[in-house]
């Protein structure tokens, strides 16, 4: 069995190799070659942990594993990130380990990759502004890899604590555009791209604040109950999503779904634009939304990816077992 550490990841891992996994896995799913299996994400009672599994196998990829973790409010305070997660890998011939893989930046890089890939299939091409709401761990990772989909001018973004925005200002920055700190109405008024990555259990953004044409990545709602935007701001969408059985019961999706305002028939998947079954943007004023729920295969995706680089570099870890 092969092992790479954490610490290995951030030396083989790039934000483009992410993209094009998470990318191809998308358009698997669509196509039947790919499947995820039942999520699994329960409080444990201890720590106010959530904890959880999500797994599934790509034919195309013969990728077979699971990813394991969760979140620790408390970690922070330890000088550790609250997401902490691993994934292994099976080998699919014989169900024999594979690999054990550091997961907590590869989920961040897959989670930021999937915004991504919806800018590039969904997002207006002349879009100039790029919002973000919320200004954790993941919103920098998220606006580096959305802003290499377009011709952004500049990004605008909002946090409940301002403070927090330094993290934004100084990614910002690095990526050579200038950065403003506004408030819900004009991030809604002035963006052409928005993506929301917090862990609100109550709407923040209303389609009252969003202007025709605007594309949204709801990224932070993974989790019965989470809320990111207003169930009217969904119902007004065209909605995609990675998967609409996560979409519908943890993803952003499941608030307009239960109130009866969205039927689930409604909800495209994104795989199906990126092959060419299905039609994404439909016309220059049209809202689109991209529910991104997180699922098992982008995670294998990508430590499958970094398992070959790691062995190609002969910096993996072999280990009988």
């Amino acid at each position: 069995m092969w092992i790479v550490p954490e610490t290995a990841i951030a030396d083989l891992m790039t934000p483009e190799a992410a993209f094009d996994a998470v990318e191809q896995v998308f358009a698997a799913m669509s196509r039947g070659d790919a499947r995820n299996f039942p999520v699994i994400r329960e409080a444990i009672g201890h720590a106010d942990a959530i904890y959880g599994f999500k797994s599934g196998f790509d034919r195309a990829g013969l990728n077979l594993g699971l990813k394991s973790g969760g979140y620790w409010p408390g970690n922070v305070a330890k000088g550790l990130t609250n997401h902490q997660s691993t994934v292994v890998l099976f080998d699919p011939d014989t169900g024999r380990p594979r690999a054990l893989v550091g997961g907590n930046l590869l989920t961040a890089l897959r989670t930021a990759a999937a915004a991504a890939v919806s800018v590039k299939h969904l997002a207006r091409t002349d879009a100039k502004v790029l919002g973000i709401v919320g200004a954790g761990h993941q919103s920098a990772f998220q606006m580096r890899a959305v802003a290499a989909e377009r011709g952004f001018e500049r990004v605008i973004g909002w946090n409940r604590d301002p403070a927090k925005l330094a993290r934004l200002s100084r990614t910002a920055a690095d990526l050579g555009l200038p950065f403003e700190a506004v408030d819900l109405d004009r991030l809604g008024a002035e963006a052409d791209v928005i993506v929301t990555v917090t862990s609100s259990f109550a709407q923040i953004l209303t389609s009252a604040q969003v202007r025709p044409g605007t594309h949204l990545a709801c990224m932070g709602t993974d989790t019965k109950g989470k809320q990111e935007v207003g169930v009217s701001l969904v119902s007004r969408a065209a909605v995609f999503t990675d998967e609409v059985a996560q979409a519908v019961t943890i993803g952003e999706c499941q608030h307009a779904v239960a109130a009866g305002h969205l039927d689930a028939g409604a909800i495209t998947e994104l795989g199906a634009v990126i092959n060419g079954t299905a039609p994404g943007r439909t016309s220059a004023e049209q809202v689109t939304l991209f529910d991104g729920t997180g699922v098992g295969l982008q995670d294998l995706a990508v430590a499958a990816a970094v398992v070959d680089l790691a062995m190609a570099r002969g910096v993996a870890i072999e280990v009988p077992f």
